[in-house]
Formats: structure tokens, C-alpha cells, sequence
């Protein structure tokens, strides 16, 4: 993929004015919506569920990326799928069997991922890359906004690169947390395809303008 991905978290937006923020991300220069689900067993937090998905993809105009946080992520593959993710990413840490799960995904007709907590390690991902349509890496503890970049994310898509590459995987390579205009570049010339980013657009004076400045950053 030519064309580098920035991907809103709608997480950070404001959650009472939902539809407002829906459509400034349609009316800007991002390329998807990430959502992430979190149903406070695999993390500390519970962020919002089906209900709010689908009233977030009666407005949305763009790719729903769906980055599911939770426990036996399988029960509700189908349902996300009825709702309107055109991506649905797992966590490694939450599947039994990921093989299984990947091909029940793309059974739906969604993009497989498959996501990375910071402490696992990208050789787990060895015998599945090929099946993935990208790998999601967690550049923070995940559960929460927020947070603080963890340095040794540029390794690890550096790593994850190689690994694609010798595996002659089509997976991208998406960054989940702390990404800013500070780290974005350095993140795609480790690699990285997709950009997520949350707090550093909502919480910014200007989130078309945040936008705007991440994608041309990226584009250069």
C-alpha cells in the first residue's frame, strides 16, 4: 500500500457529541475510524459496545477499523460484521486458536488483524502472518487513552517488517497508541503503514488541522 493510513480512535472523541465527531472525521483527510472495544476483563476499561457501533456506521463515510479488546473475541465475530466493521482486529494474547479465528473473519467478509501487547513479541506471529490482512502493534499498555509512547516500538515494526517481508505477507503494519506528530514519521520509516491516532487529534484545538498536518507529515 502506497498511501500511508492516519486512523482517528474514536475512544478519544467526545462521547456527547458523537455524531459531531463522526462527521468531522468524514469531512477530513483520515482515511478510517478505529474502534476500539474494551470490555474490562482484558483491560482495566470498558469503552462502549454494539449499540454505539452501529449508531457510529448509520454516519460514518470510511473504513470502520474495529480493534476488539476483550476476551473470546469468536462469540461475536458475526455481529461485528452485521454492524459494518470492514476491518475486525483481535488481540494474540485473547485467541486459543488464531488460525480458526482469522478465517472465521475473513468468512464474514472483513480484514483479519490481529493485535500485539506491548510485551509479546513479534516471532509469535511466525506460523500466522500469512493469514493476516495486518498486525496492530500496541504502542501502549492497552485499556486506556492517553498514554505515553513506548520507545521500543520503532524495533519491534522494524522486526515485524522483516518478518512480513520474509514471510511474503500482505499484512500491514498498524500503530495503536501515543502516536503524535513528534513519532509519526520515525513510526513509518520503521515500517508502519497505519496510523492511529486519539487523544493527540480530539484533544487538540483543531482535529481537521491535526489531521490534515499528521497526514501531509506521513505523505513526505
Amino acid at each position: 500500500m502506497n498511501t500511508k493510513v492516519i486512523a482517528p480512535s474514536l475512544l478519544a472523541a467526545d462521547f456527547a457529541n458523537m455524531q459531531r465527531d463522526v462527521e468531522m472525521v468524514n469531512q477530513s483527510d483520515a482515511d478510517w475510524f478505529h474502534l476500539d472495544i474494551m470490555d474490562g476483563v482484558f483491560v482495566p476499561n470498558i469503552s462502549f459496545g454494539m449499540p454505539v457501533v452501529h449508531a457510529i456506521a448509520k454516519h460514518a463515510k470510511k473504513t470502520l477499523d474495529v480493534h476488539l479488546m476483550i476476551i473470546d473475541p469468536d462469540r461475536y465475530i458475526k455481529t461485528f460484521a452485521e454492524l459494518g466493521a470492514h476491518n475486525l482486529t483481535v488481540h494474540y494474547e485473547a485467541c486459543n486458536h488464531l488460525h480458526r479465528t482469522l478465517q472465521a473473519i475473513k468468512a464474514e467478509g472483513m480484514k483479519a488483524g490481529v493485535a500485539l501487547n506491548p510485551h509479546t513479541s513479534i516471532n509469535l506471529l511466525e506460523d500466522t502472518i500469512q493469514d493476516m490482512d495486518l498486525v496492530c502493534v500496541m504502542s501502549v499498555n492497552p485499556g486506556f487513552g492517553g498514554q505515553s509512547f513506548i520507545e521500543n516500538t520503532y524495533q519491534k515494526v522494524n522486526d515485524l517488517r522483516n518478518l512480513i517481508e520474509k514471510k511474503n505477507s500482505k499484512a500491514l503494519i498498524e500503530i495503536d497508541g501515543g502516536v503524535n506528530a513528534s513519532n509519526a514519521k520515525k513510526l513509518i520509516g520503521a515500517g508502519a503503514d497505519i496510523l492511529v491516532a486519539g487523544s493527540f487529534v480530539f484533544k487538540s484545538e483543531n482535529p481537521t488541522n491535526t489531521i490534515k498536518n499528521l497526514k501531509e507529515l506521513i505523505a513526505q
